[in-house]
């Protein structure tokens, strides 16, 4: 059977909130949907990966080799930055985010004069590859009450230099599943848990409002069980203070989940439960670092064997 690496990430708590763009004159608003009956706001899968490939980016820069992206951001081109690929036809062997993320490049067909063929039965050619990081959407852990910022553009007054903006104090969670045999170069794993134990802001190039995205709480489970079993499955502590795990600990009570295969670590966990967790038999670390660790420690250790 193949071995699967699944996660729950807690963030710091903080403010979260979207800035004007480059709109003036409207409510900049922040994304929500209904989770468990309530408004809940969300950040997509999307601003977390590319978070993820920045780290990459960067840590290559700072002379990691694993850690070659091809698609590399270049914060000075255009008017707000935008990407740039070394190799458009891609190599999984090469680079980690072609590996580990996968990439499209969809190309119309051409008709004999090099122009784009729309019509008839000429086809364009894809080249292809799935990514086997699967990412959820971030949610809040706490309901969306509604909570606005009402501002002024300074500089030159004109009608439109009022704005409101939406604010939430909050922490979030989002999940991630890999099975490491599915990637071109297994390795590139420890890469992955290295990078959501430290990610920082994922607002992406508009985002002015620096909310720590790096855990408070870590989940991982280190299984041959290709169901992850631990998506969301931190809740808000009844204090109001800190993370609970009540929904894990359920699932370890029916054998849903062995205790063996989990590694929990952060300084936001109750400290009932995390007696119960050490009872049960998982492993429980005071700091999120200290809990990769001993994730990445038993994955290299998986990856030699």
């Amino acid at each position: 059977m193949s071995l699967h690496v699944h996660g729950t990430i807690v963030t710091q708590y903080g403010v979260a909130a979207n800035n004007r763009g480059e709109t003036e004159g409207n409510v900049t608003t922040l994304q929500k949907i209904l989770w468990k009956g309530m408004n809940h706001t969300t950040v997509s899968a999307e601003a977390i990966r590319y978070a993820i490939r920045l780290w990459w980016q960067r840590r290559y820069e700072d002379g990691d080799m694993l850690c070659e992206t091809n698609r590399v951001w270049v914060p000075d081109k255009g008017s707000a930055g935008d990407y740039e690929i070394k190799d458009q036809s891609f190599s999984p062997e090469r680079f980690i985010d072609d590996d580990v993320m996968g990439y499209m490049d969809a190309k119309a067909a051409k008709s004999e004069n090099g122009e784009s063929e729309t019509r008839g039965r000429a086809k364009g050619t894809t080249t292809a590859r799935r990514g086997p990081l699967e990412v959820s959407r971030a949610v809040s852990l706490d309901p969306y009450n509604g909570e606005v910022t009402f501002n002024a553009r300074g500089g030159s007054k004109s009608e439109t230099s009022l704005y409101a903006t939406e604010v939430h104090a909050t922490r979030y969670q989002y999940s991630f599943s890999l099975t490491p045999s599915a990637l071109k170069v297994p390795q590139r794993v420890v890469k992955v848990i290295e990078a959501v134990s430290s990610l920082s802001e994922v607002g992406g190039n508009h985002g002015r409002f620096l909310y720590d995205f790096s855990p408070s709480v870590a989940i991982f489970r280190i299984t041959q069980d290709p169901a992850p079993r631990i998506l969301y499955v931190a809740e808000p502590a009844k204090d109001g203070e800190g993370v609970s795990l009540h929904t894990l600990l359920r699932r370890m009570e029916t054998g849903d989940i062995h205790p063996s295969e989990v590694v929990v670590g952060g300084d936001a966990l109750m400290e009932a439960e995390v007696d119960r967790l050490v009872r049960y038999g998982a492993a429980v670390y005071a700091g999120v670092r200290m809990a990769a660790d001993e994730v990445i420690s038993r994955l290299k250790d998986e990856l030699t064997s």
